[in-house]
């Protein structure tokens, strides 16, 4: 019986309600997810089984390896796991184990989960979540990639709502994504790289684009790469889950030992088409040290960020990583646009080699743990020959939809600063197109407010009747100073 989109959301996250209180909620995302991805694994194996034997007659032959898109063990499939009722997690965490080992493009997927802890997770505890599972074969005829996708995708809303700032580690508001990409104007057969991919939406959001734009979607070439064990397993299960196999997604951290190069040895950055990412904001522990020594892969070349703000190392390292027709998008603090310092040296390099396409300012309140606005920052190798020698800079303060604990982009905010973005033209309180001359008579500051200021127009004022005004004042200052002398002198306080 097939599955509505709402059912499957409401089902999957009353799984995760079964866990709750038992288990800290920014941890059971990963069991959610391990357990949905072995019933979808298992129905979906189980499905084509079906259909080979039909098709060939023969039990060994529909079972075989070859004829399927993945490999599950026969010992270690979900009906097997459901035949046992004591030590449940034990025979769980086998069945992961062994999908792992049979199949390449999966191993490490499940390392994170650990079922065989009965403190935790009781066979009482487990025989529920289970049969809770159970209520949908999630076979493809069931529910197809995309619907799975997308209620995998509204999970994973949910947990970053649930965990409130630790959620905006492994997700970023669709729908900032989603401006990032219409900005980036991404086409079939380009290549995308996210250096801090947390669960994979800009990868999606970028696939999604091309193939909503009738083109084909899998002539991307999708790579990644995650510091967080159980953010980069949810990352692979969220773009095996949408039927995307080949996308080269890695461990570590991508500032110390990025995983994309090329070459022998260390080797050279690898190049792409399109970067995109939203970094950890302000991140201290950043690799400085290694940095302030010269980086081994050469990503310094407009300078050292500071010890405390690694923010302009992620951005250097994403244009390290473009290719000479490449262009990124990067959400940034707004402090980015106007720090000093070392952060201010940088800025000014990337503008005087004219590698600044524009920036877009956000509402505040969009992200989840954070409060403050941030911004979207654009960087190209080689600008169109309209754009070159400037800057487009949009104020987006206004575009935003007012929630309760979070405010929101809608379609037709998205539309309007894409819109404004991309037409590279002065916007009434919106947009504004600036030099790069103005930009340096500014000493290189990309302050959004500077330059699309949307407070009233200020007053004008006559500068000798100020002066005149403040002098008055400053003479009343004194002479209170005075009086307050005298009496702390009659009190005996002053000698």
């Amino acid at each position: 019986m097939a599955v509505t989109l709402t059912e499957l959301e409401q089902h999957l996250w009353g799984a995760a309600n079964i866990l709750r209180g038992s288990i800290d909620s920014g941890e059971y995302k990963s069991y959610i997810f391990g357990l949905l991805f072995f019933k979808r694994l298992s129905d979906v194996w189980q499905e084509e089984y079906e259909q080979k034997l039909t098709e060939y007659g023969d039990e060994e032959l529909a079972a075989d390896a070859d004829e399927h898109r993945f490999d599950i063990p026969q010992e270690h499939t979900w009906s097997e796991v459901r035949k046992h009722t004591t030590n449940i997690g034990e025979y769980l965490n086998a069945a992961f184990q062994a999908i792992e080992d049979a199949n390449m493009k999966l191993r490490g997927i499940f390392q994170s989960v650990d079922f065989n802890n009965k403190d935790r997770f009781s066979d009482a505890m487990l025989e529920r979540l289970l049969q809770h599972f159970e209520r949908y074969d999630l076979r493809n005829s069931n529910v197809d990639a995309d619907m799975l996708g997308n209620a995998y995708e509204y999970l994973i809303k949910q947990f970053a709502d649930d965990g409130g700032k630790k959620g905006g580690e492994f997700y970023t508001p669709k729908e900032v994504v989603r401006l990032m990409v219409r900005c980036l104007e991404i086409d079939e057969g380009m290549s995308i790289y996210d250096p801090t991919c947390g669960s994979g939406g800009m990868l999606l959001e970028a696939y999604r684009a091309v193939e909503q734009a009738g083109k084909n979607a899998r002539s991307l070439s999708l790579f990644g790469q995650e510091r967080n064990l159980n953010t980069w397993a949810i990352c692979q299960m969220n773009l095996f889950l949408h039927d995307i196999d080949d996308a080269d997604v890695r461990r570590g951290d991508t500032l110390r030992e990025p995983k994309h190069t090329v070459g022998e040895g260390r080797g050279a950055i690898r190049t792409f088409d399109r970067v995109i990412a939203n970094p950890p904001f302000s991140l201290k522990e950043w690799g400085h040290s290694v940095w302030s020594n010269g980086d081994p892969y050469g990503r310094d070349t407009y300078g050292t960020p500071p010890k405390s703000y690694g923010d302009l190392a992620f951005v250097q390292h994403m244009l390290a990583s473009l290719n000479e027709n490449g262009k990124l998008a990067v959400v940034v603090p707004h402090g980015v646009l106007f720090r000093a310092g070392a952060e201010g040296a940088i800025r000014k390099a990337f503008i005087e080699n004219d590698l600044v396409e524009g920036v877009i300012g956000l509402a505040p309140n969009l992200f989840y743990g954070a409060g403050i606005p941030a911004a979207i920052l654009f960087l190209r190798k080689k600008k169109p020959a309209h754009m070159q020698g400037h800057v487009m800079i949009v104020n987006g303060a206004e575009q935003f939809e007012e929630g309760r604990a979070q405010n929101y982009l809608r379609d037709q905010h998205i539309d309007a600063l894409c819109g404004a973005y991309i037409g590279f033209e002065d916007v009434e309180r919106l947009a504004v197109v600036v030099s790069n001359d103005d930009l340096a008579a500014h000493d290189f500051n990309l302050n959004i407010s500077r330059y699309v200021n949307l407070g009233e127009e200020a007053e004008a004022i006559e500068v000798s009747e100020e002066i005149e005004k403040l002098e008055e004042l400053i003479a009343e200052r004194n002479a209170a100073e005075v009086r307050m002398n005298n009496f702390l002198r009659e009190l005996g306080y002053v000698g």
